[in-house]
């Protein structure tokens, strides 16, 4: 299986994140990504490529061009400021609040993220950008006829709406990729999402359209971040209704639960006509995961990777989380290993 890849993405290390009340290391760092792209060299999984650059276009796709606009400009907005460390919001339009754009960087920054777990470093638009293109390289071959492509992106995207970052996230990869397919003439794509968090911003980008078929297995959002998205009662809306699928499971989910909310997400996939599909690839349902509550083994990703290439559909993987730092490459090559010898 062909890898794409950036080495921009080490341009990107938060120093710190809002969790449990306090400023702690960010949980997702570079190392995350240094130790998958060496288990797929280990394993001898295939070639790994540099991405090509498509430009801003694909992007402003799905993002609006005034979130693209202050998420380049930002860190320079910043040291114009005298800013020091990361920049990371302390206020947010809340229900009570006005919906209005503010001038003040700070304001944006509220604006245009839903959580302070996303801070804006001098390296965070490049290493973004870069994992776009990384996105939209593999999925470049899977359009001139391979069956499957890893992309490597980091930082994560699945969190990142249209013109709202958090979770790690700032531009939603697997939404840029499947808009791109949809771009290039295909009829319907499908966005499986695996991670053990709710993808928010793919299933807000894609709720009022039948194009795109999103179906996600996660935590229940009851108990688990984002917590306001991600219900099984979310099903899409206008000329999407019917076409969003939310699993949600309880806390200490193991491999029977969770691969029959697989084998049932799969089902809706199969019967929705999709040509093809994009994988958002979380690996945080692991059992030693430090923020996710799920009791999947490593064994578990070869079946998963299986059961995906049941399907039968050009299939695109596009990485999102996982913070069992150690586990985390063994974890994703081996649902990349399940679904190449299923």
């Amino acid at each position: 299986m062909l890898t794409y890849y950036s080495d921009d993405h080490h341009l990107h290390h938060g120093s710190c994140e809002l969790i449990d009340g306090q400023l702690l290391p960010c949980f997702e760092k570079p190392q995350r990504a240094e130790h998958i792209l060496a288990r797929v060299n280990e394993r001898g999984l295939g070639e790994v490529r540099a991405p090509k650059d498509f430009g801003r276009a694909p992007l402003a796709r799905i993002h609006s061009p005034a979130y693209l606009d202050f998420l380049e400009g930002a860190w320079a907005r910043w040291q114009a400021q005298g800013g020091q460390g990361d920049l990371l919001p302390y206020t947010w339009p809340a229900r009570t609040l006005r919906q209005q754009l503010p001038s003040s960087l700070h304001g944006q920054l509220g604006y245009y993220s839903f959580d302070a777990g996303a801070p804006i470093t001098a390296g965070t638009w490049q290493a973004a950008y870069s994992a776009a293109q990384v996105a939209l390289s593999a999925q470049a071959q899977i359009a001139a006829g391979a069956h499957s492509v890893f992309a490597l992106c980091r930082p994560p995207g699945h969190h990142a709406a249209a013109d709202v970052m958090g979770g790690y996230c700032y531009l939603n990869n697997a939404a840029i990729a499947a808009q791109a397919f949809l771009d290039q003439g295909r009829a319907k794509v499908a966005i499986l999402d695996v991670d053990y968090h709710h993808g928010n911003g793919t299933q807000s980008i894609f709720y009022r359209r039948n194009d795109v078929v999103v179906a996600s297995i996660h935590g229940d959002p009851a108990a688990e971040f984002p917590f306001f998205l991600g219900y099984a009662d979310e099903c899409g809306e206008g000329a999407g209704e019917g076409c969003n699928f939310n699993y949600p499971l309880p806390a200490g989910s193991d491999w029977a639960t969770w691969s029959a909310a697989l084998g049932q997400a799969c089902q809706r996939i199969a019967e929705s006509g999709a040509e093809v599909l994009v994988v958002s690839l979380g690996v945080d349902t692991f059992k030693d995961d430090p923020i996710s509550q799920f009791k999947l083994d490593s064994p578990d990703y070869l079946r998963m990777g299986e059961r995906i290439e049941a399907l039968g559909l050009p299939t695109l993987f596009v990485m999102e989380g996982g913070y069992a730092v150690e586990a985390i490459g063994v974890n994703a090559v081996n649902v990349l290993e399940g679904f190449e010898g299923a």
